[in-house]
């Protein structure tokens, strides 16, 4: 059976999801983020989760190699991070306010959560790699996420 790819992209967009930056460095010692909207949680004990990265994408040999990472759920004023990060080439990490924790992974600032993580497993999944990773420590700031939805961002409103 073959899909249609476009249209398969379109219906996927559907979903709304969370905004989220995944940050590394690669083996060379360099700070390494892109932007990912494939997040999700596997599991409580342990605690994993698990995101996944483009075979292709030039950030992808640094996640797939490196013992710890981060994932950073965006907040609501984070769009032009989610941005910077979605793009190639450029020092993404030069106007993003972040530190460098105990493991040498960035931290970027005022996310609405984050997840730090050692490497569980790399798994193929057809054209991407899916990482898992060991929650290691997590903050949680309670600001407002940032959602992904039909190529368009947006902020989630609770319903009660």
């Amino acid at each position: 059976m073959f899909l249609d790819a476009k249209k398969f992209r379109e219906a996927l967009s559907t979903f709304a999801t969370g905004v989220t930056v995944v940050t590394t460095k690669d083996g060379d010692g360099e700070s390494v983020g892109m932007t990912a909207s494939s997040f999700n949680s596997v599991s409580m004990s342990p605690p994993l989760i698990l995101w996944s990265v483009a075979k292709n994408a030039k950030s992808a040999p640094a996640f797939k190699d490196a013992p710890y990472f981060s994932v950073h759920v965006l907040s609501s004023n984070q769009i032009e991070i989610s941005n910077r990060f979605a793009t190639s080439g450029a020092d993404k990490f030069k106007n993003t306010p972040h530190i460098i924790n105990e493991n040498n992974v960035p931290l970027i600032s005022d996310c609405t959560s984050r997840f730090d993580c050692k490497k569980y497993a790399v798994h193929d999944g057809g054209d991407h790699w899916i990482v898992l990773g060991e929650v290691l420590t997590f903050e949680d700031s309670k600001r407002e996420g940032l959602v992904f939805s039909g190529g368009s961002y947006a902020t989630a409103t609770l319903i009660k």
